[in-house]
């Protein structure tokens, strides 16, 4: 008697997945929608009751700045409005919700550009070359921060920036769009375009950029008072307790130094001998930072589908760790970019954004909890704040190497022993895009 061959297995065929129907979303979808909304309820719960400083913050700041734009000014004499115009649109925002408090409709709007931002990360990661990661660093990274998130107008700013830079590979007139109207709100996001590939990309890219922050900027100069009062408002700032020079004068007031604490331009600044010298070497390092930038754009010769988020989160470390202030809600801006880099399988900067996660924790434990002690001075504090800068400055200087390695350095040789094969050594960085 002949054995049969046993039938072929019937394969069950994949249910198609409708994201308007959540039975249908895949199981690590669903673990990560679970996981997001109960951590969201969390962060909302330690910003819900308004005694938070995050809280109170939006509750004093962000309100009365509210109360003195909505009658078309900008606020005039007051040193803690620092920010370009496109900074009004987020305060204001809340006043489309007038069935709820200011509070209440500020992290309702911040909540929603989470969620979005969440979205758009997740559908990013889908396909060949993509990866999830990116997803979940943003859910896991962000209540690092407790309820800080949802207490400042930047995660607003990042949703804008992460919105361009996934969207310029498909649409650079609309990722130019959101990085221009991005820069009027907090300036940084304009830096999202550093890295998109020469030609007509760029072109579409950084026109579409201009012509949307000048055409906001028009808008806000028709309409409001003391627009670009802004533009002097920095001239006075001094060191900034958690900033990098920062923590050398916390270093050196524990060997004696005098300078003293004050809330000096809206944030808690060191005054005395060689602060200004501080600054001033803060500032230096911000233009050798440009012009690194500059020079590695120059050069740069090979492309890949990550180089313009790799480009974006090498730019933003090094303008932030240079920078005479280094507040808390910063770290939003490099987790959002962060996460977009780990959508790309062929990244340079996975390494950096999982760097970046231990810098974001180290930086809650510096605020709220050692804020306080770190004001008064003390090894305690100083300690936790060198540890969360070196992090930041050794993620900066990473992110850079690794940036300049794959695409100026010259391509590695190939083997001698594929050379005899035929079988040439394969491109350390896949998909490349032409440097036309």
């Amino acid at each position: 008697m002949v054995a049969q061959a046993p039938a072929p297995a019937v394969r069950t065929p994949a249910r198609p997945v409708r994201w308007n129907r959540p039975a249908t979303w895949p199981r690590e979808v669903l673990a990560l929608a679970a996981y997001w909304v109960a951590s969201r309820v969390v962060m909302i719960g330690l910003i819900r009751s308004g005694r938070t400083e995050p809280a109170i913050e939006v509750h004093r700041l962000y309100q009365g700045w509210y109360q003195v734009l909505r009658t078309g000014t900008f606020p005039v004499d007051d040193v803690t409005w620092q920010y370009p115009p496109g900074a009004a649109l987020p305060m204001l925002a809340p006043g489309l919700l007038p069935f709820l408090s200011y509070l209440q409709a500020f992290v309702l709007i911040v909540l929603v550009a989470d969620a979005v931002v969440q979205a758009a990360l997740l559908a990013a990661g889908r396909g060949p070359g993509r990866s999830d990661w990116g997803a979940w660093a943003w859910a896991l990274a962000l209540p690092l921060l407790l309820g800080l998130p949802y207490g400042r107008y930047d995660l607003p700013a990042t949703a804008l920036a992460v919105g361009a830079l996934l969207l310029l590979p498909s649409r650079p007139r609309l990722g130019g769009v959101l990085a221009g109207i991005g820069a009027m709100v907090k300036v940084w996001p304009a830096l999202t375009l550093l890295g998109t590939p020469r030609g007509r990309t760029t072109r579409q890219a950084w026109t579409a950029a201009a012509v949307s922050a000048l055409a906001l900027l028009l808008v806000f100069v028709a309409f409001f008072d003391h627009t670009l009062d802004f533009l002097h408002a920095q001239r006075g700032r001094g060191v900034e307790i958690e900033s990098l020079g920062g923590s050398v004068l916390q270093v050196a007031r524990q060997f004696g130094w005098s300078g003293r604490v004050e809330q000096h331009y809206g944030s808690f600044e060191f005054l005395g001998r060689y602060v200004h010298r501080i600054s001033q070497l803060s500032l230096l390092l911000t233009v050798a930072a440009f012009g690194w930038l500059l020079l590695w754009r120059v050069r740069a010769r090979r492309w890949t589908a990550a180089t313009p988020y790799d480009a974006a989160l090498t730019a933003v470390l090094l303008f932030t760790v240079t920078s005479r202030v280094i507040s808390p809600q910063y770290l939003v801006w490099l987790i959002g970019l962060g996460a977009v880099c780990l959508t790309v399988e062929c990244t340079t900067q996975r390494p950096v954004a999982f760097l970046l996660l231990p810098a974001v924790g180290v930086t809650t434990v510096d605020y709220p909890l050692f804020f306080d002690s770190m004001q008064a001075g003390g090894w305690w504090p100083t300690a936790v704040i060198l540890l969360r800068n070196g992090l930041l400055l050794a993620a900066s200087l990473w992110s850079a190497a690794r940036l300049w390695r794959a695409t100026v350095s010259p391509a590695p040789e190939p083997r001698p022993a594929d050379r005899a094969h035929g079988d040439p050594r394969p491109d350390p960085d896949p998909d490349p895009v032409p440097a036309a």
